[in-house]
């Protein structure tokens, strides 16, 4: 881990590198029943044992036939009744086969015409049109080929992935484990929703927030809650959670003030780091290690908690989870607000889109986290840019960012 000491901020590219260089693999791989898989992450490569569709089959309902037994106003004979799952027999010279979708195409036949375009009578069937080589017919292996690699070592599980591996006949999957990431959040203002505010107080929001971005990226929480703003009882809430999990994360108490404690506690009992990033909101980011837990610690201010959430911590989660990581996708969008005192750092504002433009949150404090809730994505503005409407802006959807 190289120490980052002088004052110098960090961009974001190069705090993200930091942190991702650091973060380490997970742990022995498990196998599962691919129905208690969903959003776990592949720690194998997936091949397929077969082709899919494993044979050609009919895109439709209609007639196979053969296009050398075509002839303008010729009547074919309808041999055979292929229903999806069934094998027909071979096409004999001048006939047909009544064929249904997902039903595998007979030997001979190298059309399928829909049955809107034939005309059927007394078992006997007419096609007006020429049919064309191999017209709704699906190939076999169109889809999948035997032998393909179908999903990378890496890839989430998510609805769509467990779709195909089923299709290639897996019903199990080798998954890495579940990363255990411990909670907790100092500062003595805060109370709990559900409890009555004292003069001086406001309800802790950062819980909710952040214990639902561990959750949603598939990570087990351990919760511990509040703890006091003092050092022992950072110390012994630090030990507990180190103890039990993967990574710890924090929200609050890492700035240098008395009365902050996270960062003299770490201190104590690991190692930390804390580097100055060139973005707004966001402050400091906190990055140590306790025992053989990872530590991060984010602002006490919930958007900024969140953005750093966003930028550092999901990527440094995902990659000790074993995933794949893709690097931030922004989408280039004309701006549909105004910006003309170029700030001194880069600057991610709550943003979503109308009318093809990317509009503003009113109020860019980042104390409110209305903003979020109202937000589909940020705008990655950076230092020193001043922005007039239509000018191009990067755009980083929020759905992106969080799963």
């Amino acid at each position: 881990m190289t120490a980052h000491h002088h004052d110098t901020p960090l961009s974001v590219e190069a705090a993200r590198q930091h942190i991702l260089a650091d973060a380490r693999s997970p742990g022995p791989a498990e196998t599962l029943p691919l129905d208690q898989a969903l959003g776990r992450i592949l720690a194998e490569e997936l091949i397929s044992p077969v082709n899919v569709p494993p044979l050609d089959n009919s895109a439709m309902d209609g007639y196979a036939l053969r296009l050398a037994d075509w002839q303008g106003d010729h009547w074919l004979t309808i041999g055979q009744r292929i229903p999806a799952g069934k094998l027909g027999q071979p096409l004999a010279p001048g006939e047909a086969a009544r064929i249904f979708t997902g039903a595998p195409i007979p030997a001979g036949a190298d059309a399928v015409v829909m049955q809107e375009e034939c005309q059927v009578h007394e078992g006997r069937v007419r096609i007006q049109r020429p049919p064309r080589e191999g017209e709704n017919i699906r190939r076999a292996g169109e889809d999948i080929a035997l032998g393909q690699p179908v999903l990378t070592a890496g890839t989430r599980l998510g609805p769509a992935q467990l779709g195909v591996a089923a299709s290639i006949g897996r019903d199990r999957a080798l998954v890495h484990p579940r990363l255990k990431v411990a909670v907790f959040f100092t500062g003595d203002e805060l109370v709990m929703p559900g409890q009555p505010l004292q003069p001086g107080q406001i309800y802790n929001s950062n819980r909710a927030a952040l214990s639902a971005l561990v959750r949603q990226l598939g990570c087990d929480l351990i919760d511990l809650g509040q703890v006091p703003d003092s050092l022992d009882a950072t110390l012994a809430a630090l030990e507990q959670a180190s103890a039990v999990a993967d990574v710890v994360i924090t929200s609050g108490g890492v700035s240098v003030g008395e009365e902050d404690h996270v960062k003299s506690a770490v201190e104590r009992l690991g190692r930390i780091q804390m580097w100055k990033v060139a973005m707004k909101p966001g402050k400091p980011l906190v990055y140590g290690r306790v025992a053989n837990a990872d530590f991060l610690g984010l602002p006490g201010n919930p958007v900024s908690a969140f953005v750093v959430f966003c930028l550092f911590v999901r990527p440094f989660l995902l990659k000790r989870m074993g995933a794949n990581l893709s690097p931030m996708a922004a989408i280039t969008l004309p701006a549909g607000f105004q910006r003309t005192k170029p700030g001194k750092r880069r600057e991610f504002m709550r943003a979503r889109i109308e009318d093809g433009r990317v509009v503003l949150f009113p109020n860019q404090s980042s104390g409110v986290l209305t903003s979020l809730a109202w937000a589909q994505g940020l705008v990655d503005v950076d230092a020193g840019t001043t922005v007039q409407p239509q000018d191009p802006v990067a755009y980083l959807p929020l759905s992106e960012l969080l799963t």
